[in-house]
């Protein structure tokens, strides 16, 4: 999948790119969903320039982003509110982002339907 990776700490224009990587794994609890729309907040521009290193680790390559909204592609054995075809969105668990991407995985007590 495509994702738009932070590749270091550092200025967008000097860490920021577009990348192939893998499409996220779906646990038990998991709905893939196939990204629409993800927001751009402060918390992603102060961990692309190293503020928050102090206090959080991070591996590089790292696909930033905490919100989106989308098409749920595939279910986890274990959800019960979702099926592939639901219009969600999600404000993804800290230590799961990623939704500067494709798709991404997130446990379904995370996910809401799209209103109508």
């Amino acid at each position: 999948m495509k994702a738009i990776v932070c590749t270091r700490y550092g200025k967008t224009e000097d860490v920021v790119e577009l990348r192939d990587m893998p499409t996220p794994v779906v646990q038990a609890n998991d709905v893939l969903i196939k990204v629409h729309c993800a927001s751009l907040n402060p918390i992603d521009f102060k961990i692309q320039q190293g503020a928050m290193k102090a206090i959080m680790k991070f591996k590089f390559p790292l696909v930033l982003g905490f919100d989106a909204s989308g098409e749920v592609v595939q279910v986890g054995a274990d959800v019960k509110q979702f099926k592939v075809g639901d219009l969600v969105f999600s404000r993804v668990a800290s230590d799961r982002f990623g939704t500067f991407a494709e798709f991404v995985s997130v446990d379904e007590k995370l996910v809401a339907l799209k209103p109508a």
